[in-house]
């Protein structure tokens, strides 16, 4: 089958970077599936991998989580699909990934696909959906208040693919006040059309910005980049107690400004369940399929900003790209092959 792979870690345009390859067709074992692509998007974890993971000698790796196709297998064990069902999900980092024309994952990080979008539009959610879920709900527990703090929550990096569904997902599911980061004014005016209630320029000191709102002392504080550069200006307007989650990873990170308030620290990474075979691996078909109900119910929209094309390593390539630039705006997706 068709897929695109690299040989060697560095650079996008260096020696072993992406290549289209012929590889095997998966057969579904256990509690797998096999996925018939129909798209994926491009993450930064594509990039990350790319640059840090030496595949096997004489091995491709296969990059690509997000994906959106057609169940065509299933194994002895299986539970909750059948072949024909069309699927979401944003796979495993510890198995070969979604860059290729078949694909086999755990049916119980899959979820069934929304219907009434593209899959194109559908496969820019599942990994960063899921990412913003888990922070929200799971790790910061937005619906349990923080005693006397604002009912606010902070996005730092509002307008890339994780905090443009978090600001969403804040919007129909909870009351809070959002406040955004953006620093351009194509990215500002893009998380306010996502629904934040105010936008500050992450570019600026924080703090000065949060002093001039009306609600000046967020209780969540969600960092989705360079959290080490904006951890001393967020321990100063924080609610005390409050909690504050990060998913990008910092070279050094120094927390001791966070012990004055006594500010809990989460780190969210969305394959940890996977990864781990979880006692509630489960959880993310749920997440997933609650999201698919929402899209189709009109409550949040996808985060897709570019199509780069079919799936193939110019077209992928041009994606990684974009993203190592970090100008990026909501999400790349591929489609068909």
């Amino acid at each position: 089958m068709k897929a695109v792979g690299y040989k060697n870690i560095g650079p996008i345009d260096g020696a072993g970077a992406l290549s289209d390859v012929e590889i095997d067709k998966p057969v579904a074992e256990g509690r797998d599936i096999l996925v018939r692509v129909e798209a994926v998007s491009v993450n930064p974890v594509d990039t990350k991998v790319r640059q840090r993971a030496q595949p096997e000698a004489g091995a491709f790796g296969i990059l690509g989580w997000d994906a959106v196709g057609e169940v065509v297998e299933v194994g002895a064990e299986v539970q909750d699909f059948k072949p024909g069902d069309r699927v979401w999900y944003a796979g495993a980092i510890n198995r070969t990934g979604t860059n290729a024309e078949y694909h086999c994952v755990d049916e119980r990080i899959v979820g069934h696909a929304p219907k009434s979008i593209s899959a194109a539009a559908a496969a820019a959610l599942p990994l960063t959906a899921l990412t913003a879920y888990e922070m929200l709900f799971d790790r910061l527990e937005v619906e349990r208040p923080v005693p006397g703090g604002d009912a606010a929550v902070m996005i730092i990096g509002g307008a890339g693919g994780v905090g443009s569904i978090a600001i969403q997902l804040l919007r129909a599911m909870t009351g809070l006040t959002i406040i955004a980061t953006a620093s351009r004014s194509e990215t500002q005016d893009w998380v306010k059309a996502l629904g934040a209630h105010h936008v500050v320029d992450h570019s600026a000191e924080l703090a000065p910005q949060i002093a001039a709102l009306e609600t000046s002392a967020p209780s969540y504080v969600f960092s989705t980049n360079y959290s080490d550069r904006y951890v001393g200006q967020l321990a100063e307007f924080i609610a005390p107690q409050g909690r504050f989650g990060l998913i990008d990873d910092p070279e050094s990170f120094d927390i001791l400004p966070l012990k004055r308030k006594s500010v809990s620290l989460h780190w969210e990474l969305m394959f940890t369940r996977s990864l781990f075979g979880t006692a509630d691996i489960s959880r993310q078909g749920v997440i997933l399929n609650k999201v698919a109900e929402m899209v189709d119910a009109g409550e949040i929209k996808s985060t897709v900003t570019e199509s780069l094309g079919v799936i193939n390593a110019a077209n992928l390539t041009r994606a990684h790209t974009l993203l190592e630039s970090g100008k990026a705006k909501g999400k790349i997706v591929l489609e068909g092959f």
